[in-house]
Parts: C-alpha cells; structure tokens; sequence
C-alpha cells in the first residue's frame, strides 16, 4: 500500500503543464502545439512498451521490475528539474511511460500470485481496492504539496520532492516479497527456502516454469504469448472482464477535466460578473474536487467488501445515469453525484480486474493485464480527442453527460446476457 501511495504521490502532477508553458523557465515557454506533442509522444511510449514490459515481467523477477518502475520515472522528473527543454521534457515523458508500464500489470500479478500461494486469493479484490485508494489519496496528497513546495522553492522544490516520492515507491517495492517456483515446481522464496502452500494445493504445472529470477531458466518469451493467447481464447469471461476493464477506461481517463466540470457548477452558481465572463472560485473547486476524490477512494474500497459479477451491469448503468444528471444537474451540490458515480464505476472496475485475475495463469498474468493496460491507454487517447474535438459545440458539463451515454448501452448488453451468473463460471 505504501508503495502505491508514493507512486503517485508527486507534486509535479499539478504543475508540470504549467513548468512547459512558463516563459521564465529557460528551455521552457512552449506553445501549445508543442505541449500537445509531448503528450502525443507520452501516450505512445506508454502503448508501445506497456505489452513487452508485461512480458519481461512474467520472465524475469517482478519484484526487481517494480523496484526499477520508480527509478526510470524519477530519472524523467530530474531530467525536467535539471534541464527543462523540449527534448528532455519528451525524453522525459517517455522515461516516465517506460517507468510505469514496469509496474503496471507487475503489481496485481505479484500481488495475485502471493495470495493464491496463501491460499487467499479471495482477497485479491480487497488489496487491489486498497492499492487504488492508496494511489488515489496519493494523487490528493501530491496536489496538496505542489502549491507550499512551489512557494518555498519554485519548480526545483517541486522536482526535487517528485524523485523523491519515486525513490521512497522503489524503497517500499524493494520490502515486497516474491515466490517463484523452484526447479522441481515447488514454491520457493527470495532466499531459495520451500514455501508451504496453505491451501494445500501443488502448483499449476504451467506456472511451474516461473523459476529462479536470477537465472535465466524462465519461460520463453513465445511460451509466455501463447500461454497468454490461451487463458484469453479459452476462458470467454476473462476475455469479457479485459474488455470490460478497458471500456471503463473511457469515462475515467476525463478525470483530468473534472476540474473543469466543477468548475463549470461553481461558475453557474455564482453567476456572472460584470463584462459577462463566468466565474470560478478556486477555493471551491479545490474542496469539491476533494469530494470527488472521496468518493473514488469509497469506490475503490467498496470492492473488498462486496464483489458480485452479476452486479456489474446495474453498477455501470447507475453510475452512467447518475454522472449524466449529476453534469446537467451543474448545482456545486452535483459534485456529490459525480463522486458517488465516479466510486460506482470505481468499484466496477476493480471487481473486472479480480475476477480477470482469477481466470489467468501465472505463467502470463502480467502479460494479459498489460494488454488490457494498452487498451486503457488507447481508450484514453480516443477519450482525450473526443474532448478536444467536442468541445467546440458543447461544454464540459454536456461532454462528460455525453461521454457517459454509451455505458448506458454496456450496463443493458451486461444484465442481458453478457455477463450472467452461467457465463461467470464458464
């Protein structure tokens, strides 16, 4: 948890746009077709090395990757700190791309893999929740620090406190245990000793070639593709939780333009001022998007204590219907509606993930979730241009209320067949 709290626990989230634009930094003052290249240039890095970087995950020691994930990305951040320019600001943009497709899709397999060893995989959907929480209060905490670091030191603060946020992530990966299977297929810790398996069960004999992770005896890379093309192929509800996960990418990925949602109740509520221009308190956007943020985190946590297939469906449906009355509603009170939609659809996708989880093997778990991270990235690409080019006929209360249409259609294609409680054991 504490390694998921401090991955995102970055000052520089608030300020980094910010950073690229300022013409007082050297190096900086870019326009916005350059910001856009370098988002463009983040976007893809993160699609082409999400698959590869999940595959060397399931080949080699997770725990070393999840070690290395945050270092990569501190790297990035001093790059920006040190020598803000347009080639180290998309270097470093790559640099973090790179650095987090090491733990995306690494975590929920080392974190599955430990409990099914236990005997508890059962709860994989209450730790991944917490994770998600942790991350969350996270992105809050970060927020929170950028504007006292800026103060006091500028945009060197702010950097200086990012590295070491990632430096303090590796330092708590680094504590995570791993057991791997021993040569004769029995599970082994990081010092070689055997590991009892409580549940009394032998290891799957597929999973039996993740072995010694400083040897290089581990599954083939096209060994690793193929096991993951079969736990895909064969098993129709894992295929359905992985494109479920990356559909709910679609309305998660705005979250970035819930400050201008917020802000657009806040403007409404407050009227006008005297040339006409709407205005916003950033006082009170601040605070409203805490409650979001609660409501996220509820989500999140929710999961742990409730986890139904079955209930998915009517879950996406409310919280699609509550987001569109809540944006229309555009009462500062709304912010309630968007938090408690936000945590329905937050909880819907944690429970995808668990029971995406249960179906894989070992043998390619990390491998599979990067693929489903590589359809939320490209999800969120589409979402981001779906913005941009919506935005000229409608505002953000009208977009986020469009944008949440289609999983009307998904909650009534999930309760009519696609997800029902035969087709959950299959």
């Amino acid at each position: 948890m504490g390694a998921a709290l401090f991955e995102d626990l970055i000052p520089l989230y608030p300020l980094y746009a910010v950073l690229f634009a300022d013409p007082g930094v050297p190096g900086a003052g870019l326009g916005s077709a350059e910001i856009s290249a370098l988002f463009v240039i983040w976007s893809a890095s993160s699609v082409i090395v999400e698959v590869p970087t999940g595959v060397l995950a399931d080949r080699l020691s997770r725990r070393k990757l999840l070690i290395a994930g945050p270092l990569v990305t501190a790297s990035g951040f001093a790059l920006w700190t040190v020598a803000p320019s347009f080639l180290s600001f998309a270097t470093g943009f790559v640099l973090w791309a790179l650095g987090g497709s090491l733990r995306s899709g690494t975590t929920q397999a080392l974190v599955y893999d430990e409990l099914a060893l236990l005997g508890r995989s059962q709860a994989y959907a209450r730790l991944s929740g917490r994770m998600r929480a942790a991350a969350a209060l996270g992105v809050v905490g970060g927020t929170a620090l950028a504007a006292p670091l800026f103060s006091w030191g500028g945009y060197d603060a702010v950097g200086v406190a990012s590295v070491v946020a990632c430096l303090v992530c590796s330092l708590m990966s680094a504590m995570l245990s791993e057991t791997r299977a021993g040569r004769d297929g029995t599970a082994v810790d990081d010092a070689g000793r055997s590991v009892p398996v409580e549940d009394g069960t032998e290891p799957d004999p597929a999973d039996a070639a993740r072995t010694d992770p400083d040897t290089d005896s581990g599954p083939g890379w096209l060994a690793i593709v193929r096991s993951g093309r079969r736990s895909l192929r064969t098993q129709p509800v894992a295929r359905r939780m992985l494109l479920l996960g990356v559909v709910l990418t679609w309305v998660a990925a705005l979250d970035e333009y819930l400050p201008l949602l917020i802000g657009s109740f806040v403007a409404d509520a407050a009227g006008v001022t005297g040339d006409g221009s709407p205005t916003s308190d950033p006082v009170a956007v601040a605070l409203l998007m805490i409650v979001v943020s609660i409501g996220d985190i509820a989500g999140a946590l929710a999961a742990g204590r409730f986890r139904s297939v079955a209930a998915i469906g009517p879950a996406v449906g409310l919280g699609a219907v509550v987001l569109i009355g809540a944006a229309l509603w555009g009462h500062p009170a709304a912010a309630l509606g968007v938090a408690a939609a936000f945590g329905v659809l937050g909880w819907a996708r944690v429970v995808a993930d668990a029971e995406l989880q249960d179906r894989l093997s070992s043998t390619s778990r990390a491998t599979v979730t990067s693929l489903a991270g590589m359809g939320e990235e490209l999800v969120a690409i589409l979402a981001y241009a779906g913005w941009a080019a919506g935005s000229a006929w409608l505002g953000p209360a009208g977009l986020f209320a469009v944008a949440a249409l289609p999983y009307v259609v998904v909650s009534a294609l999930l309760i009519g067949g696609a997800m029902t409680v035969r087709a959950s054991r299959r």
